[in-house]
Protein backbone atom coordinates (compact mmCIF):
# COMPACT_ATOMS: atom_id res chain seq x y z
CA UNK A 1 0.00 0.00 0.00
CA UNK A 2 2.91 2.20 0.62
CA UNK A 3 3.97 2.28 -2.92
CA UNK A 4 0.35 3.54 -3.85
CA UNK A 5 0.39 6.35 -0.96
CA UNK A 6 0.64 9.89 -0.92
CA UNK A 7 1.30 12.09 1.74
CA UNK A 8 0.81 16.02 2.61
CA UNK A 9 2.65 18.63 4.70
CA UNK A 10 2.82 22.08 4.86
CA UNK A 11 2.34 25.42 6.53
CA UNK A 12 -0.56 26.85 8.28
CA UNK A 13 -0.26 30.29 7.27
CA UNK A 14 -0.16 30.80 3.36
CA UNK A 15 -1.10 33.82 1.49
CA UNK A 16 -4.26 34.33 0.74
CA UNK A 17 -3.54 35.12 -3.13
CA UNK A 18 -1.80 32.08 -3.60
CA UNK A 19 -4.15 29.56 -2.76
CA UNK A 20 -6.16 29.65 -5.59
CA UNK A 21 -2.43 28.70 -7.60
CA UNK A 22 -1.37 25.99 -4.86
CA UNK A 23 -4.57 24.12 -5.29
CA UNK A 24 -4.56 24.02 -8.86
CA UNK A 25 -0.75 23.24 -8.84
CA UNK A 26 -1.87 20.50 -6.16
CA UNK A 27 -4.95 19.14 -8.61
CA UNK A 28 -2.31 18.73 -11.55
CA UNK A 29 0.21 16.90 -9.25
CA UNK A 30 -2.26 14.75 -7.88
CA UNK A 31 -3.81 13.85 -11.64
CA UNK A 32 -0.07 12.80 -12.91
CA UNK A 33 -0.04 10.86 -9.48
CA UNK A 34 -3.36 9.46 -9.92
CA UNK A 35 -2.75 8.06 -13.26
CA UNK A 36 0.59 6.56 -11.90
CA UNK A 37 -1.24 4.34 -9.75
CA UNK A 38 -1.34 6.32 -6.67
CA UNK A 39 -4.84 6.12 -4.97
CA UNK A 40 -4.11 6.86 -1.26
CA UNK A 41 -3.34 10.07 -0.20
CA UNK A 42 -2.57 10.88 4.11
CA UNK A 43 -3.31 14.12 5.11
CA UNK A 44 -2.50 15.56 8.82
CA UNK A 45 -5.70 17.83 8.84
CA UNK A 46 -4.57 21.10 9.58
CA UNK A 47 -5.27 24.58 8.90
CA UNK A 48 -3.22 25.73 5.45
CA UNK A 49 -1.91 22.99 3.53
CA UNK A 50 -3.34 20.11 5.07
CA UNK A 51 -7.04 21.93 4.34
CA UNK A 52 -6.35 22.86 0.77
CA UNK A 53 -4.73 19.62 -0.49
CA UNK A 54 -7.72 17.45 1.56
CA UNK A 55 -10.31 19.74 -0.76
CA UNK A 56 -7.79 19.02 -3.66
CA UNK A 57 -8.66 15.05 -3.51
CA UNK A 58 -12.18 15.71 -2.75
CA UNK A 59 -12.55 17.57 -5.42
CA UNK A 60 -11.17 14.78 -7.37
CA UNK A 61 -12.72 12.36 -6.07
CA UNK A 62 -16.03 12.52 -8.77
CA UNK A 63 -13.52 12.23 -11.40
CA UNK A 64 -11.20 9.32 -9.64
CA UNK A 65 -13.77 7.55 -7.56
CA UNK A 66 -10.72 4.77 -6.91
CA UNK A 67 -8.88 7.68 -4.93
CA UNK A 68 -9.13 7.42 -0.81
CA UNK A 69 -8.36 10.55 1.44
CA UNK A 70 -6.65 9.30 4.85
CA UNK A 71 -7.09 11.89 7.56
CA UNK A 72 -4.01 10.93 10.41
CA UNK A 73 -5.35 13.27 12.95
CA UNK A 74 -2.53 13.95 15.83
CA UNK A 75 -5.44 13.99 18.83
CA UNK A 76 -8.80 14.15 19.27
CA UNK A 77 -8.59 17.85 20.50
CA UNK A 78 -6.67 19.34 17.11
CA UNK A 79 -9.32 22.03 16.67
CA UNK A 80 -9.19 23.38 19.94
CA UNK A 81 -8.50 27.31 19.46
CA UNK A 82 -9.40 26.75 15.79
CA UNK A 83 -12.35 29.42 15.11
CA UNK A 84 -15.82 28.37 13.86
CA UNK A 85 -15.22 28.25 10.57
CA UNK A 86 -11.75 26.46 10.56
CA UNK A 87 -13.62 23.85 12.64
CA UNK A 88 -16.69 23.80 10.46
CA UNK A 89 -14.41 22.83 7.57
CA UNK A 90 -12.39 20.20 9.36
CA UNK A 91 -15.44 18.83 10.57
CA UNK A 92 -16.71 18.67 6.51
CA UNK A 93 -13.69 17.10 5.64
CA UNK A 94 -13.86 14.79 8.44
CA UNK A 95 -17.40 13.63 7.16
CA UNK A 96 -16.34 13.06 3.72
CA UNK A 97 -12.93 11.23 4.33
CA UNK A 98 -12.58 7.69 3.51
CA UNK A 99 -10.98 6.89 6.64
CA UNK A 100 -9.80 8.91 9.66
CA UNK A 101 -7.24 7.97 12.45
CA UNK A 102 -5.46 8.98 15.30
CA UNK A 103 -1.69 8.70 16.52
CA UNK A 104 -2.98 9.55 19.89
CA UNK A 105 -6.12 10.27 21.74
CA UNK A 106 -4.46 13.29 23.86
CA UNK A 107 -2.44 16.09 22.95
CA UNK A 108 1.17 15.80 24.19
CA UNK A 109 4.10 18.13 23.39
CA UNK A 110 5.38 16.12 20.01
CA UNK A 111 1.83 14.80 19.13
CA UNK A 112 2.64 16.73 15.94
CA UNK A 113 5.96 15.11 15.12
CA UNK A 114 4.24 11.71 15.35
CA UNK A 115 1.04 12.05 13.41
CA UNK A 116 4.00 13.69 10.86
CA UNK A 117 6.17 10.51 10.96
CA UNK A 118 3.15 8.11 10.76
CA UNK A 119 2.19 10.06 7.55
CA UNK A 120 5.63 9.89 5.97
CA UNK A 121 6.08 6.25 6.92
CA UNK A 122 3.09 4.99 5.34
CA UNK A 123 3.95 6.56 1.67
CA UNK A 124 6.37 7.04 -0.71
CA UNK A 125 5.86 10.12 -2.25
CA UNK A 126 5.61 13.97 0.06
CA UNK A 127 3.53 16.75 -1.71
CA UNK A 128 4.80 20.00 0.53
CA UNK A 129 4.38 23.42 0.56
CA UNK A 130 7.28 24.10 2.09
CA UNK A 131 8.65 28.07 2.06
CA UNK A 132 10.93 28.10 5.29
CA UNK A 133 13.80 25.93 6.85
CA UNK A 134 12.34 25.93 10.15
CA UNK A 135 9.01 24.47 11.46
CA UNK A 136 7.27 20.87 11.40
CA UNK A 137 7.16 21.11 7.63
CA UNK A 138 10.66 21.69 7.46
CA UNK A 139 11.52 18.82 9.50
CA UNK A 140 8.79 16.61 7.86
CA UNK A 141 10.30 17.12 4.69
CA UNK A 142 13.16 16.51 5.24
CA UNK A 143 12.01 13.14 7.64
CA UNK A 144 10.59 12.09 4.16
CA UNK A 145 14.16 12.84 2.10
CA UNK A 146 15.99 10.52 4.23
CA UNK A 147 13.64 7.83 4.07
CA UNK A 148 13.37 8.10 0.85
CA UNK A 149 10.39 9.58 -0.41
CA UNK A 150 10.08 11.65 -3.68
CA UNK A 151 9.66 15.27 -2.34
CA UNK A 152 6.97 17.59 -4.52
CA UNK A 153 7.34 20.58 -4.05
CA UNK A 154 4.26 22.59 -4.97
CA UNK A 155 5.83 25.99 -3.41
CA UNK A 156 8.29 26.25 -6.39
Amino acid sequence: MRNKTVCFTGHRKIPHAERNIIADRLKTILIQLINDGYCYFGCGGALGFDTISAQAVLDLKSQYPQIKLILVLPCLAQTKGWNADDVRMYEYIKGLADKVTYTSENYFNGCMQKRNRHLVDHSSVCISYLTEEKGGTFYTVNYAKKNGLKIINVAT
